[in-house]
């Protein structure tokens, strides 16, 4: 066959953008000289992320729906989603994908759409327990849709479904980092329990403050933080600290860079529930208290946490009780070494393995039929 071309189509965050990046990178593994192409939403984050994974992206004008839906300003989205749909059409044409892939996000919408019209096979990746609007409403149009999570079929049409996982960052699986070498990295003990606490790249609130409310405890207890802010954050948090006595045992920093590092100190991860980030958790076996954003479509995030929370694999703290409960819970936790246990075990016996190759193995079935 000639040289295989691919339309990967998405974003919008880092959990709808690892997994597309994750994915460009196993299908040049499989067919090196595969042309891959991405569409992404102008001004939106893949539009810097995907060139600095070494590869080109279209921007399109889409923007995402108003919440509620009968809000006027809905009609100036649906006119850039039909402007977005004529132009990618042109991309389509011009550049001749055998298959187009879309993962959640304003722009899979109107590339999926404009690609099914044109005759090209597509390929779905939802990476939540509970399918996004713009998976639900492309589900018709798929031949076939890769999903993290079992159940799904209350969202798509059963013959369609594969259970592959959702892809993650590649370098996290390093294991040959010893626990001294990411204890230096952040200026940290190896032999103290470690507890990681991430809020994603923008950093979250609640968890923030449950923080700064708690510093007293955090420095009488026999354990050590690694905290990330979030750059949104980093003035606000650097201004309420001066004023308080910052304990030895917490490193804070704004961004962390090598989070292989970071999981590998942690005995116990204090994360969002978004779907990359609890992957990321399942494969490394990470004990791990999860507080879903209550700022998300279809509040996906605790419907995320609770596929865990059933089976024994993480802790769940609601975001409104999260000031109040977080803190404690955590510090009680991470000296429970069965506790911890329990929760790695479990957590590993729901991570899928390989799932970037497993799903660009189904994108080149896609090309062959």
């Amino acid at each position: 066959m000639e040289d295989l071309r691919v339309i990967i189509s998405g974003g919008g965050t880092g959990g709808h953008i690892f997994p597309a990046v994750s994915i460009a990178n196993a299908l040049k593994e499989l067919r090196p000289n595969a042309e891959i192409l991405f569409v992404g939403a102008e001004g939106r984050m893949e539009m810097q992320k995907v060139p600095a994974a070494g590869y080109k992206i279209v921007g399109l004008p889409v923007r995402g729906l108003l919440r509620p839906l009968w809000k006027p300003g809905n009609i100036g989205v649906l006119w850039d989603f039909l402007r977005s749909k004529k132009a990618i059409k042109k991309t389509i044409r011009q550049f001749k994908p055998h298959v187009a892939v879309g993962v959640g996000g304003y722009a899979s919408s109107a590339t999926l759409n404009a690609a099914y019209e044109l005759g090209i096979p597509c390929l779905i990746q939802e990476q939540n327990s509970f399918a996004g609007l713009t998976n639900k409403t492309l589900a018709k149009k798929a031949s076939k849709i890769c999903v993290a999570y079992e159940g799904m079929e209350r969202f798509f049409p059963k013959e369609k479904i594969m259970l592959t996982g959702n892809p993650v960052r590649q370098n996290l699986i390093n294991n040959n980092i010893t626990k001294e070498e990411a204890a230096n990295a952040f200026n940290l003990k190896a032999n103290v329990p470690t507890i990681l606490l991430v809020g994603g790249s923008l950093g979250a609130k609640t968890m923030n403050v449950s923080v700064l409310q708690n510093l007293d405890k955090i420095a009488q207890m026999p354990v050590q933080f690694i905290w990330q802010t979030g750059g949104y954050y980093k003035e606000a948090i650097a201004n309420e600290l001066r004023n308080k006595e910052v304990p030895s045992n917490l490193y804070i920093t704004d961004f962390i860079s090598q989070m292989d590092m970071a999981y590998r100190l942690a005995d116990l991860v204090i994360s969002r529930a978004g779907a990359s980030s609890i992957s990321e958790l399942c494969l490394l076996g990470k004990p791990s208290i999860l507080v879903p954003s209550p700022n998300v479509a279809e509040d996906h995030q605790t419907h995320n946490a609770m596929a865990l929370v059933d089976k024994q694999a993480a802790l769940y703290v609601k975001d409104a009780n999260a000031v109040v409960e977080l803190i404690p819970l955590a510090l009680t936790t991470v000296v429970n070494a069965d506790k911890l246990k329990t929760l790695g075990e479990n957590a590993y016996k729901m991570a899928y393995k390989d799932s970037a190759r497993v799903i660009a193995e189904e994108v080149l079935k896609l090309v062959k039929e």
